[in-house]
């Protein structure tokens, strides 16, 4: 122990000395979400006036830091992974960059094709045995950890120590800096009614003793909600949510009948409440493993009866998923949507569920549509949808045809758009 303290002490500096290792035109690999490690961000855009041309990749950012904002990228230039609420304005600019990618591919593409200069992360203390946890986001973080040239730690006593293939040793950081921000939340909203009905329909279909993965949002939270009289569920999911503590406590989620972990709650990132990172940390149920193994369809596939459930902005009547633009325009990513609809579909019994509202816009738009819009990205191919469900029900579409599949898509759009769906499908053929 006091060998790994005379060497972390002998690493420690204050933030702005530790981004000073960062040089222009270097490319930086931040972790995503609440990994992110803000005070070294802040002393960074400190440093805005000497820097030019320096990369900043990363998935989802969170909080609002400086150099999101027009006029920091000559110097400090942001390139999504997954586009989140702070970053879309950028994208949609055209002066923040996107790499378009499936989210299990992600550590390696960032192998492949990023000479990773600098990554900067927030970890948990260390240990007795000289290891932080990366905690909140293993996903790509513990791989890039690996590969690049200076690891830059900002240790924080708030930051979960997470168990499973999360940690990294003193011996392979290059400087370390200390905070105790709070980490950033994302608390559960209130369901609404059209969620909730979803919820139900979905739930209906999930039996006990699946594997279930759930995506972020509304929806997603609704489908927890809906479980609490199920039995014997496993968790295997990019995300860890609030809703999985909720399942946890109310003996729902016990993992037993899990073919691979049993027992354990596998995830690659999580992103809640303050509740949730009490209940990961130094949680022996909880095992935290890099995306490249989470996401890929050949390990959920090994999952017996793996359920996904992930949300779509708009399903035209073929059963393609827009659902991370509104046209041509960049809203969020690809992320694991994906990677799940494919793996679930290799499981045996496994089902997989696009959810979706009817409408938009108070009513006046239907997410229902004959075709996507212009420009619109597949984030999910028609190939790889099993189910599209509505507050108006549900439609099986894995194995049916192109006129079985319009016929059950107009029977859960909104009833104020049907008739105009079917006249959409008599010309297009497809009815």
């Amino acid at each position: 122990m006091q060998k790994w303290q005379a060497e972390y002490q002998k690493k420690l500096v204050n933030p702005g000395e530790a981004v000073k290792l960062i040089e222009s035109g270097q490319t930086i690999v931040l972790p995503l979400g609440a990994g992110e490690p803000s005070v070294l961000l802040a002393a960074l855009v400190r440093r805005k006036d000497e820097l030019e041309g320096v990369t900043l990749h990363q998935m989802l950012p969170i909080r609002s830091h400086a150099y999101l904002q027009p006029g920091m990228e000559k110097s400090i230039r942001h390139n999504s992974w997954f586009t989140s609420g702070v970053s879309r304005g950028m994208v949609q600019q055209g002066i923040a960059d996107v790499t378009p990618n499936y989210f299990f591919d992600a550590p390696r593409l960032m192998a492949e094709y990023l000479d990773v200069d600098v990554l900067m992360a927030t970890v948990s203390p260390m240990d007795e045995h000289g290891f932080f946890s990366f905690g909140l986001s293993i996903d790509y973080t513990s791989s890039v950890a690996q590969r690049a040239k200076a690891v830059i730690l900002e240790v924080n006593p708030n930051m979960p120590r997470t168990l499973g293939d999360s940690f990294i040793h003193i011996s392979q950081v290059t400087l370390i800096a200390e905070s105790d921000i709070s980490l950033p939340e994302l608390k559960p909203l209130p369901i609404s009614d059209t969620e909730l009905a979803i919820g139900r329909y979905i739930a209906d279909l999930i039996e006990d003793g699946s594997t279930v993965q759930l995506g972020i949002g509304g929806i997603p939270n609704a489908v927890a909600h809906c479980l609490h009289d199920k039995a014997d569920l496993g968790i295997h999911s990019e995300m860890l949510t609030d809703g999985m503590v909720d399942l946890v406590e109310k003996g729902v989620v016990t993992g037993r009948r899990k073919s691979m972990h049993p027992r354990k709650i596998i995830g690659s990132f999580a992103f809640g409440s303050e509740r949730l990172y009490r209940f990961l940390d130094n949680n022996p149920m909880v095992e935290m493993h890099p995306v490249s193994y989470t996401n890929d369809p050949l390990i959920i596939g090994q999952q017996y009866k793996a359920v996904s459930v992930n949300a779509a902005m708009e399903v035209d009547l073929i059963g393609q998923c827009a659902s991370e633009s509104i046209g041509p325009i960049q809203f969020s990513g690809t992320g694991g949507q994906a990677d799940f609809a494919r793996g679930v579909l290799r499981s045996e019994g496994g089902k997989g569920f696009i959810a979706i509202a009817s409408t938009a816009k108070k009513g006046t738009v239907s997410k229902i549509v004959p075709m996507l819009q212009q420009g619109a990205i597949v984030t999910t191919s028609k190939n790889d949808v099993d189910h599209v469900v509505t507050e108006y029900g549900v439609a099986k579409l894995r194995g049916k045809t192109i006129r079985q599949r319009a016929e059950a898509m107009i029977a859960i759009a909104h009833p104020d758009f049907r008739d105009q769906l079917r006249e959409a499908a008599h010309k297009l053929n497809f009815v």
